[in-house]
């Protein structure tokens, strides 16, 4: 049991990356054996893992014929946009009102992650991301609201596959650090309105560079 359970979260990792990142592209007929060669593992766990993926809205399975990826749609990034300002708009207010002990904590973790995204700016632009998503996802993760801590990760990692190639460019990746020390300035500061009014700002950027409509 412990094996295959292995087997399927193996399968499940190697497909939802290979969704995220668009080796499978938007439209794709993927079958499962395509899955199971390159995960090296038998058919009955890609099944079970295409069913979670199924679950998440990444594929739509069609019986006998495979899993279609399910391309990015005008809705889906309006609606990835406007979650994303719900939970993190709350989130940041929410950090801002602790109390002066916390928000030094957070403030410690934050200032440690904006330098990570400041030394990568011109070198490992996966390790950028990476540094700017656990930016955000600190910030939720202090409201200890482990329901919206998970929305923000799946959030994420839907919008990930939302990214055209070359869109984050030096000038955008420099403006997202601009963006991000006015959050963490607002945190610090314990400024409701100004963490509020900074993830909108921020958002409204992401907004734009998605092409999503307002």
């Amino acid at each position: 049991m412990h094996t295959t359970q292995s087997a399927t979260d193996r399968a499940y990792r190697y497909a939802k990356d290979a969704i995220l990142t668009r080796r499978y592209a938007g439209g794709e007929l993927i079958s499962e054996g395509t899955i199971a060669t390159g995960v090296g593992v038998s058919r009955t766990p890609v099944r079970e893992a295409l069913l979670r993926l199924e679950a998440e809205g990444l594929v739509r399975l069609f019986p006998k014929r495979g899993a279609l990826v399910v391309p990015v749609s005008q809705a889906e990034i309006d609606d990835v946009i406007e979650t994303r300002r719900l939970v993190e708009g709350y989130t940041a207010e929410r950090a801002a009102a602790a109390g002066a002990e916390e928000r030094a904590g957070l403030t410690a973790r934050l200032t440690a992650l904006l330098d990570r995204m400041r030394d990568e700016l011109d070198g490992d632009r996966r390790a950028f991301i990476v540094a700017d998503r656990e930016f955000h996802r600190a910030v939720v993760a202090a409201a200890g609201n482990t329901i919206l801590t998970e929305l923000y990760d799946a959030l994420r990692d839907r919008q990930l596959r939302m990214m055209e190639e070359g869109a984050r460019t030096a000038d955008r990746m420099r403006a997202n650090i601009t963006e991000h020390a006015a959050i963490l300035a607002a945190v610090r500061d314990g400024d409701t309105g100004a963490a509020a009014a900074a993830v909108g700002a921020h958002l409204d950027s992401a907004a734009r560079l998605l092409g999503a409509r307002r």
